[in-house]
């Protein structure tokens, strides 16, 4: 299998849109070659481009920044002579004079197949952006290690927002390459975008999207193993609770907890109320013990999700379903158990960060109005089903 990256590197022809053109790259930690080395260093070296400038996405683009709503500054590469800009600082569009440094974007980003992990985000703008200006968009395509799974409602129109990028659900099942096809599409963008898609890739195939032995780097700070980015659907809408996601140990974003829960009586409320909602993973009872974020210096109790296990079966494993049951089964256990987290989320100022993440109230009104577990899987199934024929004409692999 041949990243992206490394079909751009190899073959000269996919380069034919960088001759004589000054050229930017848009890229992070994860964005390296099949042996390692990071794309901003790959494209200096070639004889035939002229590296004029990078950009980093939310957590920069050597993921210095740890938490969400943590700014990275515009920098300077000395060794490469060029300006990184940040497209999570200041702004987070390409301004004027950003693009004034550059004729085309290549953008190497690895994604982790969910919605609200804003490097899709950031893509839609930069696209937005090369229609506006009159910029070319090269995506150098890699692996959803998320696969091909659909799952939860679309976003509501109006809950457009950074973490929220446009009607999509939760976990869309689509490569960075093919959401760049979709945007173009969808949004009527009058741009000169290409994909140089991955040869090889299977995404339905041994892996379950992602290539067996192919190494982890982290996209951002707390993506810290393939397991994340498989519970990551899920695991994403604790954001918006005042429960823990495992911010603050080492295994952030597959956990669930907090220190004044009944972890047993939830757990057994979930069984009773949609034992389907919990296959396909290894659902772990757990204590851990946050150094920051949530809970602090608490013991906090919850369960862990296996999906990093040989029993591992893609097509029953529904992490936002998980969730959600959990908050369900918690409001049931502990009616008036606190639950929402207000708090700025994503700079979109008095939306409960709940509604942010979900990309509607409809999440929220379920768990606190405890409407029925049937109803919830038909509306689910009914966006679940749009979506997968919505995208079907963008798929450049299997699927």
């Amino acid at each position: 299998m041949q990243l992206g990256i490394d079909r751009f590197l190899s073959d000269p022809s996919l380069r034919s849109a960088c001759r004589g053109r000054r050229v930017a790259v848009l890229g992070h930690p994860a964005s390296v070659t099949t042996d390692l080395r990071h794309t901003l260093d790959a494209v200096a070296a070639l004889p035939d481009v002229q590296l004029t400038a990078a950009f980093g996405p939310q957590h920069g683009m050597r993921g210095d920044k740890q938490d969400n709503m943590i700014e990275t500054p515009d920098e300077h590469d000395a060794r490469l002579g060029i300006p990184v800009f940040s497209l999570y600082g200041d702004v987070r569009r390409p301004t004027p004079a950003m693009l004034d440094t550059f004729d085309v974007l290549l953008v190497d980003l690895q994604d982790v197949g969910t919605r609200i992990y804003t490097f899709l985000t950031s893509l839609l703008y930069v696209l937005e952006a090369g229609a506006r200006f009159g910029k070319t968009v090269v995506v150098l395509d890699r692996p959803n290690p998320a696969g091909r799974p659909v799952e939860g409602t679309t976003l509501l129109a109006g809950h457009e927002s950074f973490v929220g990028a446009g009607p999509l659900p939760m976990r869309h099942g689509l490569t960075l390459g093919e959401a760049a096809r979709w945007f173009v599409a969808h949004f009527g963008l009058d741009v000169n975008c290409q994909v140089v898609d991955m040869a090889g890739y299977d995404p339905t195939g041994l892996g379950f999207g992602w290539p067996p032995g192919r190494p982890w780097v982290n996209p951002s700070p707390n993506a810290a193993s393939l397991n994340m980015a498989r519970c990551f659907p899920g695991a994403v809408l604790l954001e918006g609770t005042t429960l823990s996601e495992g911010r603050g140990t080492t295994i952030p974003l597959e956990v669930v907890g907090a220190p004044d829960i009944d972890r047993d009586a939830i757990v057994e409320r979930m069984r009773a109320l949609a034992p389907q909602w919990m296959q396909g993973a290894w659902v772990r009872p757990l204590s851990f013990e946050p150094t920051f974020h949530k809970h602090v210096g608490t013991m906090c109790h919850g369960v862990q999700i296996h999906a990093d296990h040989a029993g591992y079966d893609e097509a029953a494993f529904r992490p936002y379903r998980l969730i959600t049951l959990f908050l369900r089964a918690l409001r049931e256990v502990a009616p008036d158990y606190p639950i929402w987290r207000r708090h700025p989320y994503e700079y979109t100022g008095a939306r409960l960060p709940i509604d942010v993440i979900d990309g509607g109230p409809l999440l929220r009104e379920w768990v606190d109005g405890l409407g029925g577990i049937e109803e919830r899987e038909a509306a689910l199934r009914r966006d679940e089903a749009a979506w997968t024929e919505a995208r079907r004409e963008f798929l450049a692999y299997p699927g």
